[in-house]
């Protein structure tokens, strides 16, 4: 049985807005990760660990960006904002489906 990898953030799906996009870009957010690194290739136990520390640095902000300092929410918001804009430009949109 082979372990499937991550394809990273520049390759995932949605411009990387996705559930394990949004781990790799809060891991940049709270400095776990240097925002260097897109992931690509982790194994699914790799980004299990890099979930659970991203879960326990938001833990003191109830995992809300508006409790965030003002130097990470800051980076959050340009993080999050260029994410969104490059999303926009490669087609991603926003509305929901009828499906979703």
């Amino acid at each position: 049985m082979t372990e499937q990898c991550y394809v990273g953030i520049d390759e995932d799906e949605n411009g990387g807005l996705t559930h394990l996009g949004r781990i790799v870009r809060d891991a940049w957010v709270f400095g776990i990760i240097p925002e260097t690194e897109t992931c690509a290739g982790w194994s699914t136990s790799q980004m299990q660990l890099l979930y659970e520390k991203v879960h326990a640095a938001w833990e003191p902000y109830a995992h809300l960006p508006s409790r965030l300092p003002d130097d990470l929410q800051q980076r959050h918001t340009q993080i999050y904002a260029q994410a969104i804009a490059n999303a926009k430009e490669k087609g991603w949109d926003a509305e929901l489906g009828e499906d979703d």
